[in-house]
């Protein structure tokens, strides 16, 4: 969001860093088990466990694949099949059936997650070229975090597998997880990743997602509270006070809000080919972590996965500053100067909105993706 600060305003600071929780990870900076080899098809003991019991706790189910030699296999496609008696809904759901499916690839390191995923029995599917599809069967146990370790064997005669999950459905079904994220189970934290080797988005994802934020009802109510502060310590004088000024302010704070998110978030990211969210470490020493956080405001990841110059970040905050003269009052606007000091105050936000990401509010996020490589 981008927003002014000024030095000596506490309480001011105060609403601008809450407010970055929101947009954490945007890429605008706007800131005012060893592996073993199969055995036979694991067959679970219990076949109505499915039925969700009260007072039951979701869990993730997590693996590494690995090929006959013992080297991981990435890009392999893992689909998850529960004989729910009341699946969830999911793109990939098979209607009247009683199933429902969920796919992932897995990353460079051969590892893939599924997290968030209710009790009961499932089913594994492996697919990769190459190999021989492999199956496996288990059952989840309430708040279980079960981790498998699967060795594909080489086909016996290769035939070309027509796959039918794709990237994008990939990336589907990680947003759901995003959206579903939030800092005392009221804050939205959409624009932070917590599973290793998030699909990349596409552009309509990348906009969707920021439509989902600056329409949030926390989203309003967080323009307001800052407007209200501003109001009340006077800030942008040429609005005037009362309801007047106030809607004034109201209307400046959430087209800041709008800009910002849009264009460093959805827009440059779509044209530069970059990924707007902040990726969760979790792992390595305290001060690598830190490291990386701060490093986040100045890189972010290509939808090719590679890192990359932050260019959407940076020119988002410099257009965002720059749309922004156009609606503030004449006395409020002092041409590039301010522009560029908000960016880089903007930068300097998201640095910190990092650090707190890294350390501090994954622990006050109810519902992320319990990975067990990337400890609470």
């Amino acid at each position: 969001m981008f927003l002014r600060i000024k030095s000596g305003r506490l309480i001011f600071a105060l609403v601008i860093l809450w407010w970055a929780f929101s947009c954490a990870a945007v890429c605008c900076g706007q800131s005012p088990q060893p592996l073993s080899a199969p055995g036979p098809q694991q067959t679970p003991q219990a076949l109505d466990t499915n039925t969700q019991q009260p007072g039951s706790v979701n869990g993730a189910i997590t693996g590494t694949i690995v090929d006959p030699s013992g080297a991981v296999v990435p890009g392999a496609t893992v689909m998850l099949t529960r004989d729910n008696l009341n699946p969830e809904p999911s793109t990939t759901s098979a209607p009247n059936t009683g199933t429902s499916k969920k796919g992932t690839l897995s990353g460079n390191d051969g590892r893939f997650v599924f997290a968030n995923i209710p009790p009961g029995l499932f089913h594994l599917t492996i697919i990769s070229a190459g190999f021989a599809t492999q199956s496996f069967s288990g059952v989840l146990q309430s708040g279980e975090n079960q981790a498998i370790a699967i060795a594909l064997a080489m086909a016996e005669a290769i035939t070309e597998v027509e796959v039918g999950l794709t990237q994008t459905e990939v990336a589907e079904e990680e947003i759901k997880i995003e959206e579903k994220q939030r800092v005392l189970g009221v804050f939205p934290n959409f624009y932070v990743s917590y599973i290793p080797n998030a699909a990349p988005l596409n552009s309509k994802q990348k906009f969707e997602l920021a439509w989902k934020s600056v329409i949030d009802p926390v989203t309003f109510a967080l323009v307001g509270v800052t407007a209200g502060v501003e109001q009340a310590d006077n800030y942008f004088s040429g609005y005037g006070q009362g309801a007047q000024g106030y809607a004034k302010r109201f209307g400046a704070g959430y087209a800041d809000t709008i800009s910002g998110t849009f264009i460093g978030g959805a827009i440059l990211p779509s044209l530069l080919k970059q990924d707007p969210r902040y990726f969760y470490k979790g792992t390595g020493s305290k001060r690598s972590r830190a490291l990386y956080a701060i490093a986040n405001a100045f890189i972010c990841k290509g939808d090719n996965k590679r890192w990359q110059p932050n260019y959407s970040g940076i020119l988002g905050s410099l257009a965002a500053g720059g749309i922004s003269n156009l609606y503030y009052p004449a006395s409020d606007r002092n041409g590039a100067a301010l522009t560029f000091e908000n960016a880089a105050i903007g930068i300097g936000g998201t640095a910190i909105s990092n650090l707190l990401q890294e350390f501090v509010i994954r622990k006050l996020t109810p519902k992320v993706p319990n990975d067990p490589a990337n400890p609470k």
